[in-house]
């Protein structure tokens, strides 16, 4: 993306219209108010910025639009402006038009067909930014945003008040915000997050919303199932108590409770019969049934515990005393008798008696028992379990039944309220049909189970994809890339700190000088024509890093009054663009230096790139005149010529 041309047009239809050279080197020179600094804020208009900032005095009152030719190869689009009205200060309508070589169009063929949205849409797809996000953290306040050719707009133009500022780099740094998206967007515009990122993070929000959705089918089809067996029993006995299910019909499974309710939703009034009056009394002794029979249960549960806690006690006690038995066996054996004696008594002291025969039986006899309730406790403890979830399971039924008598009784008192009881079954119509609608009938648990698994290790998946990316390792090398080439600009240009390397310092957007352990920001110098130096070996580096690896940033560079620096304060300003002023009033040689030192980058360091300066100083090297758009502004307001109209108050 470079510029073509420059259009301005009166407001009595006049067209006024610079034209620059798509390659190299392109100055435009001559003295201090002949609009010179006005172009950059002209194209930044045109590229799809709302805020006008084009200063006040001869061009506000006499261009009525502003217009530039974009030039991308083989295409190229025309993008104008009117001037903002009424004295706004803001104007985001535009004229678009794109072709091949776009003709200047009359004043009279201006019309607004666009928008700046559309604009910076329309430049950034030209460009080839690629879809993307900038990588905001979870917990900070800001929200993800596209890069756009708006972004780019920090690297493009070099102001006459920042172009030696120590304190900012680059364009609007110094603005709220602004240097948050700097850090955010170069990573992208310089190309180290991966192409597919976008499309990853696409899919992966895509995954974990549909593993959302799945999620609150699979909770609303559990708590269906849950309800079923007490909320569907209940709806079922006051459709029974208004008549709309017979009181014959009692369902036996999840299915025929459903076909019970289904039934029911598909009620149409007509004539009723009257209710069983003896339900609720049928009801409440069936729950009191169910209530003893609970209790008959648990009182066996009770029993079969304690009987457990004392087997356990008379197994530790006679485990005890087995212990204690079992010590006979520690005396020792007459060696040709096989006797028990007297652990110190050399004769046998007749241990082998009724009474040791009597401690041996009694161990063996503790062992049997034992061996006994052990072998009981696993019977013991399937007994327990299935006494237990027979309870549980008699709870279940209590509940449904309560669920059911309070419906029962609901309904009777329905009908009491609403004294007809057409009404009340339409009322309990209306409850079944809601309660339907949380069913359905087409969703399979286990298929739903089956997608939620897919689903979690694709979001896995992507997530290990997208984690797994080296984009760190990448922008180091990228900004290492671009520091290299600024230290050799810096030690071209002389700068101080030159014999150092320097490097780009994204998290401070400065450059730094490693200075033997130390470091030394470009904050902590002094001298003009010092911070000079660091502004162009930043902004040249940047722009021959991306043109060397294809980065859409557009390949133009405006810079405005570079040389101001090698002129003494009081003289520059009275510089009038002419050769002989030059020569006599600046630091010829740093002059002649740097502008051939652009003027080499266009042609060998960059082929084929764009800069635009504009300058009060003019030199007589050849390459120099050649570069020159139009001979020097000495008249102000050059830019606009004097015969235009003001416009209309």
């Amino acid at each position: 993306m470079k510029i073509r041309s420059i259009l301005l047009y009166s407001h009595d239809g006049q067209v006024r219209h610079l034209h620059f050279n798509l390659e190299g080197l392109n100055i435009i020179t001559g003295r201090s108010s002949t609009g010179k600094s006005a172009l950059s804020d002209i194209v930044e208009y045109c590229m799809g910025r709302s805020s006008f900032f084009v200063p006040e005095g001869t061009i506000r009152d006499k261009v009525a639009w502003y217009g530039v030719i974009f030039h991308f190869g083989n295409d190229e689009v025309l993008i104008a402006k009117p001037a903002p009205s009424g004295g706004n200060s803001r104007c985001s309508v535009a004229m678009v038009r794109r072709g091949t070589q776009l003709q200047i169009p009359d004043f009279a063929d201006l019309s607004i067909n666009s928008d700046d949205d559309s604009v910076v849409t329309l430049l950034s797809s030209l460009l080839g930014i690629p879809e993307n996000k900038t990588e905001v953290p979870l917990e900070n306040s800001r929200a993800s945003y596209s890069a756009t050719v708006k972004h780019t707009a920090y690297y493009l133009f070099q102001k006459q008040e920042i172009v030696a500022n120590k304190h900012q780099l680059f364009y609007r740094q110094n603005e709220q915000h602004i240097p948050m998206a700097i850090r955010d967007t170069l990573p992208i515009l310089l190309g180290v997050a991966p192409d597919d990122r976008f499309d990853l993070e696409s899919k992966l929000r895509t995954a974990k919303r549909d593993l959302k959705l799945l999620d609150k089918v699979i909770s609303e089809a559990t708590q269906f199932a849950e309800q079923l067996d007490t909320r569907g029993i209940g709806l079922i006995s006051e459709a029974r108590q208004v008549g709309i299910v017979s009181f014959d019909l009692s369902p036996a499974s999840p299915e025929d409770i459903l076909g019970l309710l289904t039934k029911a939703s598909a009620w149409k009034p007509n004539s009723i019969p009257d209710g069983d009056p003896t339900i609720i009394t049928k009801l409440e002794d069936e729950q009191a049934e169910l209530r003893s029979e609970r209790r008959m249960h648990s009182d066996r549960l009770e029993a079969a515990k304690l009987f457990s806690e004392k087997g356990e006690g008379f197994t530790l006690e006679a485990g005890e005393q087995k212990d204690r038995l079992e010590s006979i066996n520690a005396l020792p054996r007459n060696s040709s008798t096989g006797a028990w004696q007297w652990p110190f008594s050399e004769d046998n002291l007749g241990m082998d008696t009724p009474i040791a025969a009597a401690l041996l039986n009694e161990i063996q006899g503790l062992d049997a028992e034992m061996k006994k309730v052990l072998g009981e406790r696993p019977q013991l403890n399937s007994y327990l379990a299935e006494v237990t979830g027979t309870i549980q399971g008699l709870s279940e039924k209590i509940a449904a039944k309560g669920e059911e008598l309070s419906s029962a009784i609901s309904a009777n008192q329905m009908i009491s309220d609403l004294g007809d009881r057409n009404n009340a079954a339409s009322r309990i119509v209306g409850r079944v049909s809601l309660f339907l609608e949380s069913y359905r009938p087409d969703s399979d648990p286990e298929d739903n189970l089956r997608k939620r698994k897919r689903l979690v290790n694709r979001i896995a998946a992507l997530e290990k994809e997208i984690g797994a990316d080296d984009s760190e390792e990448r922008l180091a090398s990228a900004l290492n890339s671009i520091s290299t080439n600024i230290s050799e600009y810096v030690r071209e240009l002389k700068a101080e700190f030159s014999q150092y390397p320097f490097r780009f310092d994204l998290k401070r957007l400065t450059l730094v000088a490693d200075r033997g352990g130390r470091t030394v920001s470009m904050e902590n110098t002094g001298g003009g024509a010092n911070h000079m130096a660091y502004h162009m070996a930043a902004l040249l580096a940047f722009h021959q890093f991306s043109a060397a690896n294809n980065r859409p940033i557009p390949r133009f560079l405006f810079i405005d009054q570079p040389t101001q620096v090698y002129f003494p304060s009081e003289t520059y300003e009275k510089a009038d663009g002419s050769i002989e002023r030059t020569e006599a009033d600046s630091d010829i040689e740093s002059v002649r230096k740097l502008f051939a030192m652009l003027h080499r980058f266009t042609r060998k360091d960059c082929p084929g790139f764009q800069l635009i300066i504009t300058e009060h100083a003019n030199l007589g090297d050849d390459w120099f005149q050649k570069s020159l758009v139009e001979p020097p502004w000495t008249n102000p307001p050059a830019l606009v010529p004097n015969n235009w109209p003001d416009a209309k108050r």
